[in-house]
């Protein structure tokens, strides 16, 4: 599988190019574009009980659709429903991403929902985790721009709209960002506080502080 990224990092697209018989699985609605040659198979991967986690507990759509090329190379482009960043992953292994984050991935890599507990109960990303098994390539969106954060044994604390992904290696608690008054009127709110030997993804845009800014603009109701 070749892949290129276009547009970057603000109206993200990857153009992914398959060798006949090969196949990409991709998030329900990200098909942009794709050649003649590639067919489209949905099904709900996991069977109906893998499906319907995903789907209720971690936000991501019921079907998982496949592109396959047949009869020679094909292409195919997928991007997010929003503005921002694709970022790739060559795994072997495991993936933690918050939900919604899954674009594409090869086929043979599994996409399923992790708890991550009783501490994320207060998250604004919800109690669920996707996690990403196997060895493939993994296409990950974010809303706006995405960097990467080193840990080697220590602490880096991040607010929970801006997490994408993290490693093996990382495990986090929530916390409140500071005293009462500064969790209520801060803005901050709540935030992760990860902890040991792994790199954070994150995005420099969070969607909740985006829907905080624009609704009040919004026309409302009689």
């Amino acid at each position: 599988m070749k892949y290129e990224i276009l547009h970057r990092p603000s109206f993200s697209l990857v153009e992914v190019e398959l060798e006949d018989g090969e196949t990409v699985q991709a998030e329900a609605g990200a098909m942009v574009h794709m050649s003649p040659n590639i067919k489209l198979e949905t099904k709900a991967k996991g069977g109906i009980f893998g499906a319907l986690k995903r789907s209720m507990l971690a936000g991501e759509s019921f079907f998982i659709n496949k592109f396959r090329a047949e009869g020679g190379r094909g292409v195919v482009g997928f991007a997010p429903p929003y503005m921002g960043d694709i970022e790739v992953f060559e795994l072997d292994g495991t993936l933690y991403a918050q939900s919604g984050a899954f674009l594409a991935s090869s086929e043979n890599v599994d996409i399923n929902t992790k708890w991550g507990g009783a501490k994320t109960f207060f998250g604004r990303e919800g109690l669920f985790l996707l996690k990403m098994t196997g060895r493939g390539t993994v296409f990950l969106s974010s809303f706006g721009a995405v960097y990467k954060k080193e840990l080697h044994n220590e602490r880096f604390i991040i607010d929970t709209g801006h997490l994408v992904a993290f490693s093996e290696g990382l495990d986090f608690k929530i916390r409140r960002v500071g005293g009462l008054k500064s969790t209520l009127f801060s803005g901050e709110g709540l935030v992760a506080e990860f902890y040991g030997t792994g790199t954070l993804y994150i995005q420099t845009r969070s969607l909740d502080s985006f829907l905080s800014w624009i609704i009040p603009y919004l026309p409302k109701g009689d």
